[in-house]
């Protein structure tokens, strides 16, 4: 008879993706499922606001063209968006360094349970004010900062290793291992000594992939769902932190 633990090892692995101790199936469980949600609520997002809120390259590049222009207005909404985005990068540093000193193993799950809330919140905010010029005023910063909070919570826990809300540094990573295998396979006759990290290659392709898949799901979403959207993202996210939120300490210690 196989023991219980082992019945189910990727439902074991998904339950420990937001633990406080790290191995390669839960980081790239967490970094897998973050990118899809960071890629729904991008494509969901800038249906909704008319606005992509995962990255800030475009954001500063927004405020320099609209001073060119001398769209001032618009300059003001794109630096509040580049605020919002660093200070949910600090929340998150925040909350994982409160938790880390006053409850270890519930340090990575705090910044993911309050960007849950803040989905919530966003889904509820679109719903009440439906399409008012108001709504992508307070939007935009809203989604920023909870992709700033994200993307700085799945940098700490990885080691910087994996980014889920922009794919810049993914994609050229994943060039740089293409190249390196080419050259490997190319070279080997003549004792080429040169090796792609495969590895590193497949986990990038799996993040990139779930960014893409989340976008198309994201999209379709606010097409059928409006704001709402954000909900059952808000549900995936509460799914993975509560497993580690509702163990009792004492419990875990004589495990």
């Amino acid at each position: 008879m196989i023991p219980p633990k082992n019945r189910r090892p990727s439902l074991r692995v998904f339950r420990t993706a937001v633990a406080h101790t790290r191995n390669r199936p839960n980081d790239l469980i967490l970094g897998t499922v973050l990118a899809f949600v960071a890629g729904a609520i991008n494509a969901g997002g800038f249906l909704a606001v008319g606005q992509y809120t995962s990255h800030m390259t475009g954001m500063v590049s927004s405020v320099a063209d609209n001073v060119a222009l001398g769209a001032f207005s618009l300059v003001g909404v794109a630096i509040a968006a580049l605020i919002a985005f660093a200070s949910g990068a600090g929340a998150s540093a925040i909350l994982i360094n409160w938790g880390r000193r006053n409850a270890r193993r519930k340090q990575y799950a705090y910044p993911l349970a309050v960007e849950a809330v803040l989905l919530l919140a966003f889904g509820a905010l679109g719903t009440a004010m439906k399409s008012a010029p108001e709504t992508a005023i307070a939007a935009v910063p809203l989604l920023c900062f909870i992709m700033g909070l994200q993307n700085a919570t799945i940098t700490k826990i990885s080691g910087a290793r994996i980014r889920t809300t922009h794919l810049t540094g993914m994609i050229t990573d994943i060039g740089i291992e293409l190249g390196k295998l080419v050259y490997e396979l190319a070279g080997r006759a003549h004792g080429v000594t040169v090796r792609a990290d495969r590895r590193k290659l497949s986990i990038l392709s799996q993040v990139v992939s779930m960014f893409f898949l989340g976008g198309v799901v994201g999209a379709i979403g606010f097409k059928h769902l409006g704001y709402g959207f954000s909900m059952p993202l808000a549900a995936l996210l509460l799914a993975l932190t509560s497993p580690q939120l509702i163990i009792h300490p004492l419990k875990k210690r004589t495990a």
